[in-house]
């Protein structure tokens, strides 16, 4: 039995990205080079904390969003700026400058509740004011495989790319898209459905959000750390979870870590499943979504193969980090193999290999006659 602790409790270290993850990352158009389109590089995180200052971001209720706006000085800026619409011209077009002409950087925000200190920019269109955000961060191995892996895995697409400046994770840096939806808190504050057939879509979401999460051990998926996607259908709604935080992709040596049902933060979500979901439906929903993952791997083959082999060799994690989870992915499966992993990576390859012969669903049973309290309070930040 896996021993109870506060988990989460300490900042996690950052692994720098390989020269092999780099390779990998070349070969599918991740890395910022040279090369690229107009042979421009953007900018890097080292250039955008050289701010002049900073001031509180408030909502527009006035209340304290945790992030601060910075500000540079009058010789940087232009600079800056620049050099932040080059970056978004590698996100969104291969470098074309020529799609940035008329955007302009109307903010820097600086999160200060976050890990790593990441930064959001907001870029506005000058012609009509439409307006789009991207991220630059500290690029953290951990969190790049977790970004790769959501791209060939999950239902969802998204896009970033890494600068490599040097051997050290202070000389790379990540830039990511921004994930459209509603904040999981704000969304569980403001936005739960009050309607029968809208809880037991939502409820169905979580249940295959929860499977996803754990076969590819993406962690600390409380409501902090994913949004929701709410499509109208042509009756009623639909949605989508999906995460926006990759720090603890494979890192954590506890189980329950990769399991969203076991986060207090979602109790609302999960109490939806509690009370309208049976363990028969929620066994269909979990093979479905392993089904449909079996399905992504087969169309994207040569690529999860090339991730994997990269991956397996990678140190991401504390041996003795590798050595607990493997335990206890053994014990859950029935599989020793997980005991013989050497990598975090080893175990992702070892779940999603077993995914492909195995219909049976990964996660635990969220159900058979348990309380929220029972699913859902194991797990603390």
């Amino acid at each position: 039995m896996e021993p109870r602790r506060n988990l989460i409790s300490r900042k996690k270290p950052t692994y720098p990205v390989s020269d092999y993850l780099a390779d990998y990352l070349g070969s599918y158009g991740r890395l910022a080079t040279d090369s690229r389109a107009s042979g421009a590089r953007g900018v890097t995180y080292d250039d955008l904390m050289r701010f002049a200052g900073q001031i509180p971001l408030y909502d527009e209720l006035g209340g304290d969003t945790l992030w601060s706006t910075v500000y540079y000085g009058p010789s940087e800026q232009a600079e800056i700026h620049d050099a932040l619409r080059a970056t978004y011209a590698l996100l969104k077009s291969d470098g074309d400058l020529s799609t940035v002409e008329h955007l302009y950087i109307d903010r820097v925000d600086l999160c200060h509740y976050g890990n790593t200190l990441p930064l959001r920019v907001r870029i506005v269109n000058r012609l009509n004011e439409n307006f789009d955000y991207f991220y630059v961060k500290r690029a953290d191995a951990n969190r790049v495989y977790g970004l790769d892996l959501e791209h060939v895995l999950s239902p969802n697409r998204i896009n970033f790319y890494v600068r490599i400046d040097g051997p050290s994770v202070r000389e790379q840096t990540l830039v990511e898209e921004h994930v459209v939806g509603l904040p999981g808190d704000a969304f569980i504050r403001d936005a739960l459905p009050s309607g029968r057939f809208d809880q037991v879509r939502l409820a169905k979401e979580f249940v295959k959000f929860n499977e996803r999460c754990f076969v590819r051990l993406l962690g600390d998926m409380h409501a902090g750390n994913w949004v929701m996607d709410v499509t109208p259908d042509f009756e009623k709604l639909h949605y989508r979870m999906r995460p926006i935080d990759f720090d603890q992709q494979s890192h954590h040596p506890t189980r329950r870590v990769y399991l969203p049902q076991f986060f207090p933060q979602n109790n609302a979500v999960i109490a939806f499943g509690l009370k309208h979901l049976t363990e028969t439906t929620v066994d269909q929903y979990q093979r479905e979504e392993r089904a449909l993952i079996a399905g992504r791997l087969r169309v994207s083959q040569a690529r999860y193969r090339a991730l994997m082999d990269v991956m397996r060799e990678d140190l991401i994690s504390d041996p003795s980090n590798v050595r607990e989870l493997g335990a206890a992915l053994a014990r859950h499966y029935h599989d020793d193999a997980f005991t013989q992993a050497l990598t975090m990576g080893d175990l992702v390859y070892h779940s999603l290999e077993l995914l492909q012969k195995r219909a049976e669903p990964a996660s635990l049973k969220l159900l058979s006659g348990a309380t929220v309290g029972d699913v859902a309070g194991d797990v603390r930040i």
